[in-house]
């Protein structure tokens, strides 16, 4: 009797690992984009410092927020379609010359993407003439479910969110050197 159910406990517990194999949803994505910036380090962080102007970035034709750089801090961005992205500042570091903030609302049809956060952060470049701005970010797909429909799907996700980023670091790159 006891072999037998020995038996049957390891095949239960063999279908539940199966099962949980099989019942896998999405897995945490990671984007991480960097660009050299031939300005110091303070120049560049006068640019993306401030949680409330993120002016920068192309698609962003207006940003709205409360609480300046405090943690907690809250920003709407409007983005050139008229969609809106809701963020909050997490952490902050002025001397160190970084942030990191999460969307707490944005629609999958803008960026497809659920639970995402990011980091934006300025080193002085290896040559010592310039700066090294990194932006990196974790998220889920924006289907959590599996089986996502294309445009819900990991990659695109990841195509999202590296393309944001790169078309953000050469425009801010642009803006810094340019003086604009």
């Amino acid at each position: 009797m006891r072999t037998t159910l020995a038996r049957v406990g390891a095949a239960v517990a063999a279908l539940a690992v199966i099962g949980v194999a099989w019942a896998h949803g999405p897995t945490r994505q990671k984007v991480r984009e960097s660009i050299e910036i031939n300005a110091p380090p303070a120049k560049v962080w006068a640019v993306i410092g401030n949680f409330q102007d993120m002016s920068w970035l192309p698609p962003v034709s207006k940003t709205e927020g409360d609480k300046g750089n405090a943690i907690e801090a809250t920003r709407k961005l409007t983005l050139a379609t008229g969609a809106t992205v809701d963020e909050e500042l997490y952490k902050y570091d002025a001397e160190k010359m970084t942030y990191s903030y999460r969307i707490t609302a944005v629609d999958v049809k803008v960026l497809p993407v659920t639970n995402y956060s990011s980091t934006l952060t300025i080193t002085p470049s290896a040559d010592g003439k310039g700066s090294t701005l990194e932006w990196a970010g974790a998220f889920y797909r924006g289907f959590p479910n599996n089986d996502p429909p294309p445009e819900l799907s990991d990659e695109a996700a990841v195509k999202a969110v590296s393309g944001l980023y790169k078309a953000g670091l050469e425009a801010l790159k642009k803006k810094v050197e340019s003086g604009s």
